[in-house]
């Protein structure tokens, strides 16, 4: 779909002609007159380098564009002990910010219920997480979800089914998506109604050796043994024939204990594309 006249952000109603040049009054101008559904204008960064710099810099500039002012959001940023001694620039970016503990990113950046208390006490309508830290984390959209603030990002749903290697491969060949072959091909749900059941899941996945020569003999080998909850290397194996499956099988039980594993033919010669997909709660 072409884009061209139209500029796109996460915010849930940040979507306006480019060819027309008025300015708005407010943020509450601007959602009254597009007809959307609630005012944001005062956003808590949770995130920090050039993640948070990048968000702040990027809605200041739609700011800018839409009433004038660079300064129609308010952004309260988090900032360690780190982040303070090192002048870092988004908190010199931030309107105002809050000091949080330094160390693991779970006692700040990635803590939920700090993110949530800090949201409430600043007033603020929305959580901005970026990327890394809380912002792949179901518990934040899920937690916001029972409050009044809102998650700039997807649902706790989505999230925790696009998460996982699983469940998105079953609902991208629902979505008529060409996929590889692999031990859950042909699994049919209606994602809209059920999500995605236990049971569904639970076809896709090898649990014993024997059901991995059985999904093998459909996909033929070579093939790649790979467990759901593995990353960076490991709960993944390349098999090109049957005298070594047994080894690499038990390979990735044990290296990622606990995790569901499945079966997929390998791509010799691959490049790994992303493709960014921008939207709102309503549309693409």
């Amino acid at each position: 779909k072409k884009i061209k006249n139209y500029l796109l952000l996460s915010l849930p109603f940040l979507i306006r002609d480019m060819d027309n040049q008025q300015f708005f009054d407010s943020v509450e101008d601007y959602v009254k007159k597009l007809g959307g559904k609630r005012v944001i204008d005062r956003v808590l960064v949770a995130n920090n380098g050039i993640a948070a710099v990048k968000g702040i810099r990027s809605i200041r500039q739609w700011a800018y564009q839409m009433f004038g002012t660079e300064k129609a959001i308010t952004f309260i940023a988090m900032a360690t002990p780190e982040d303070i001694k090192a002048n870092a620039e988004y908190i010199r970016m931030a309107d105002q910010f809050e000091v949080v503990p330094g160390g693991s990113n779970n006692n700040n950046y990635a803590n939920v219920p700090l993110l949530v208390d800090l949201a409430e006490r600043n007033n603020c309508q929305a959580i901005w997480a970026g990327w890394g830290h809380a912002s792949e984390n179901p518990l934040l959209p899920e937690t916001l979800s029972k409050t009044d603030i809102t998650f700039i990002g997807p649902g706790a749903r989505a999230m925790e089914d696009l998460g996982d290697k699983i469940n998105s491969t079953i609902i991208a060949q629902n979505a008529k998506v060409s996929c590889v072959p692999w031990s859950g091909q042909g699994l049919v749900i209606d994602y809209e109604k059920d999500g995605i059941q236990k049971e569904v899941q639970r076809k896709a996945c090898v649990t014993t050796l024997e059901e991995a020569k059985t999904a093998i003999e459909k996909i033929g080998y070579p093939i790649m043994i790979k467990a759901s909850e593995g990353g960076g290397g490991k709960g993944i194996r390349k098999v090109e024939r049957e005298e070594d499956l047994e080894i690499n099988f038990m390979q990735v039980v044990t290296e990622v204990k606990g995790s569901p594993i499945f079966i997929m033919k390998l791509v010799p010669n691959s490049h790994h594309l992303e493709v960014q997909i921008l939207a709102d709660e309503v549309s693409l």
